[in-house]
């Protein structure tokens, strides 16, 4: 996701700096002191230490924050004076809900949020109108805001119509012409995902940027505006209730690339009801994934 956010960036570079001065194995402190130190809010601490163990950086298990490598220079990010973007927005809030543990039910104060979220009341509340089309907020009679997804019934609805949005794009993919270029795409997703395989025992959490890139290399055979927005949300949603689940993170990315290639397989063989069955194989790993997660967190 692009991140314009100002407070973020210098957050993140400076989050940066440190490991490169602590070291290899180092630990960082907790994310209050970091907000503290940092002068920013905990949310925005949250949403660097998530890039930076999706990066690789660092090793994000419950408190504990050990850095993994040092980063590099080209890894800062530059400074500019724009408002926060969209998906910065959609970030902080998944990331609040996520570490928070927000149950549904919960009402949301828009003020409060705004301010820890540091965007103005305006953009968060034209945000939360966008998620109620998907059944994830809604507005409450006496006005405000009530965070109504995130159980399991959500998530099971969820991942069936991911079910039918998915295997909808595989048989458009799979009369795709020669020449077209999501095959060339594919071809290079295969090489991606066994480089990844190859060294997953260190570069486990590269996984689900490659997966979100996956998903939408399928879903972009499909030239429709209404699926393409709902492609989006839900990316979103399992990209981060995914990270739930740190203790089984590499076994379970290692499973999916090796359903990823199945998939791959079938479809450059031009094989529909192969590549079919691998979607449905696939789609129903990660159902079970998601629900487990709401499990896990009491999300029922």
């Amino acid at each position: 996701m692009a991140r314009t956010d100002e407070r973020f960036k210098h957050a993140y570079n400076s989050l940066l700096e440190r490991c490169h001065r602590l070291g290899v194995g180092a630990r960082l402190e907790s994310e209050s002191s970091l907000a503290k130190e940092l002068d920013v809010s905990r949310t925005v601490i949250r949403a660097a230490l998530a890039r930076m163990d999706e990066d690789g950086v660092i090793s994000w298990q419950g408190r504990s924050k050990t850095v993994t490598r040092l980063p590099a220079p080209r890894e800062r990010l530059e400074i500019g004076a724009t408002p926060p973007s969209q998906e910065i927005l959609e970030e902080q809030f998944f990331n609040w809900v996520l570490h928070f543990d927000v149950p549904a039910g919960t009402p949301l104060n828009v003020a409060q949020l705004a301010r820890e979220f540091q965007v103005p009341s305006h953009s968060l509340q034209e945000f939360l109108a966008s998620l109620s089309r998907f059944g994830l907020v809604r507005r409450r009679d006496r006005g405000g805001w009530e965070l109504l997804g995130f159980t399991e019934e959500f998530a099971v609805e969820l991942s069936d119509f991911r079910t039918l949005l998915e295997l909808n794009a595989i048989s458009h993919l799979i009369v795709c012409p020669p020449d077209h270029p999501i095959w060339t795409r594919l071809e290079d997703l295969r090489r991606e995902h066994l480089n990844l395989a190859r060294s997953i025992e260190t570069r486990y959490h590269d996984f689900s940027r490659l997966d979100e890139q996956f998903h939408e290399a399928i879903g972009s055979s499909v030239n429709n505006r209404f699926i393409k927005e709902f492609q989006r949300v839900i990316s979103l949603i399992f990209h981060y209730h995914y990270q739930w689940e740190k203790q089984t993170e590499q076994q379970r990315n290692a499973a999916a690339i090796d359903e990823h290639l199945a998939l791959i397989d079938a479809l450059q063989r031009r094989d529909e009801q192969a590549a079919l069955a691998a979607a449905r194989a696939h789609l129903a790993t990660a159902k079970n994934t998601l629900r487990a997660s709401m499990r896990t967190h009491n999300l029922t």
